[in-house]
């Protein structure tokens, strides 16, 4: 390199480095009380992007004038990315550990004011339907796309109705996507992402099933039909799995749609299974540098069981937990199953004292659980080969869903200072 160049190039970086600091200089300037976080990371394994939730609540208690108007995380000198969920009274951040390591943050707030935050986006939910148009025969004819935080689903609204962009609600962290089909279908499909960027804003805008087709940000790469999909809730009923078909109304909304995590609530009213009526709250969640969904259950009523599961396929590997010592467990498919022909891994994970029975039907590969008090939670993911950095082998997807059991067993041990 020569030395103009050499000069221009150590001049943009030296831009970078300052205005960084001035960044972080200006927003420490703007809050001048703080109080430390400790976290340790108790697995011998690394954790990237791992998953911070510190309780308002707790923070009130020790500091009863923090503000969560005003507040910034940092390690050391450097701001990261966080934000509030006003649902949960939470605050939320994602980092980095070694194996054992222990880290400490800093939370810097005012007691007054109120700071804007620009992160990068790293996840998101978005929920999209037509107006300006109406329906003919269960069909919207004219009209536009508008994204919304709140739906109430219209009873003339149905499968293949053209109202909702890709059918349903979506979310996306920086390594995949997800989307579930409101409508009686109600089962969970997966885009395969090829870059970090947030896609699905742009996703169905320019045809209804563009994405079955790979594109330049990846495509629809899992084939439902009548099965479970990756994750769907049912109930296990007469050797079937049943989806949460026929209800009384349903509502969806956006609750989070953060940089760091985003999440989806679905309510059903009034779900007619087993001849009873039952009614249910679904929380899907998803987090920065994350395949996992979260799936958060809570329901009226005592169900005999509920059930989530994969699609069957021709020609792959089917992978189960190994380690007997470990509260969470996993059942798991791996092989050419993508609907581009391409190696993909789908799993579901949940706990072992949850676990009533591995089985199948026609359609789907099916866990049946058994939920407490009304309420259960599990987890799912998929992993395509050909997003970045991509898990390429059934070696590395059998590794990977080893190291997230454990991660799972193992919690942050988060204190506040």
């Amino acid at each position: 390199m020569d030395r103009k160049k050499w000069l221009i190039t150590f001049l943009v970086l030296l831009t970078g480095v300052i205005s960084c600091g001035s960044h972080s200089g200006k927003m420490l300037s703007t809050l001048p009380l703080s109080f430390k976080v400790v976290v340790e990371n108790p697995a011998n394994i690394v954790r990237k992007d791992a998953l911070i939730e510190i309780k308002l609540q707790e923070v009130a208690e020790l500091y009863p004038d923090f503000n969560p108007q005003a507040w910034a995380v940092f390690d050391e000198t450097s701001e990261i990315p966080s934000q509030i969920n006003e649902d949960s009274k939470e605050l939320v951040f994602v980092a980095d550990f070694n194996p054992s390591q222990k880290r400490i943050f800093t939370i810097h707030y005012a007691k007054e004011g109120s700071v804007t935050h620009k992160y990068p986006k790293r996840t998101q939910a978005e929920l999209s339907h037509m107006v300006g148009g109406r329906f003919v025969n269960r069909v919207y004819e004219g009209g536009e796309f508008k994204n919304v935080e709140y739906l109430r689903v219209p009873p003339e609204h149905t499968d293949h109705s053209l109202y909702i962009r890709y059918e349903g609600p979506g979310w996306e962290s920086d390594k995949i996507g997800y989307r579930f089909y409101l409508d009686w279908r109600n089962a969970i499909d997966i885009y395969g992402k090829k870059i970090p960027d947030m896609v699905l804003q742009d996703v169905g805008q320019d045809g209804f099933e563009s994405y079955h087709s790979l594109s330049s940000w990846g495509m629809d790469v899992l084939k439902v039909g009548e099965s479970l999909g990756i994750g769907s809730l049912g109930m296990w009923l007469e050797g079937r799995a049943e989806r949460v078909a026929i209800t009384d109304s349903v509502i969806c909304e956006i609750v989070r749609n953060g940089a760091i995590e985003s999440q989806i609530r679905t309510r059903y009213y009034g779900w007619k299974i087993a001849g009873k009526k039952y009614d249910l709250v679904s929380d899907l969640s998803i987090a920065a540098g994350s395949r996992l969904t979260r799936h958060d259950i809570r329901m009226t009523g005592k169900p005999p069981n509920l059930c989530t599961g994969i699609v069957k396929m021709e020609n792959v590997s089917l992978l189960s937990s190994t380690n007997q010592n470990c509260e969470w467990m996993y059942f798991a498919t791996y092989g050419k199953q993508s609907l581009n022909n391409d190696k993909l891994g789908l799993a579901v994970l949940f706990r072992r004292s949850d676990l009533i029975q591995i089985t199948d039907d026609k359609h789907s590969y099916v866990v049946v659980l058994k939920p407490t008090g009304g309420e259960l939670t599990y987890y799912f993911l998929g992993a395509w080969e050909l997003e970045q950095d991509g898990i390429k082998s059934e070696s590395q997807f059998s590794d990977y869903l080893n190291e997230t059991v454990a991660i799972l067993d193992q919690e942050l041990k988060v204190t506040v200072k």
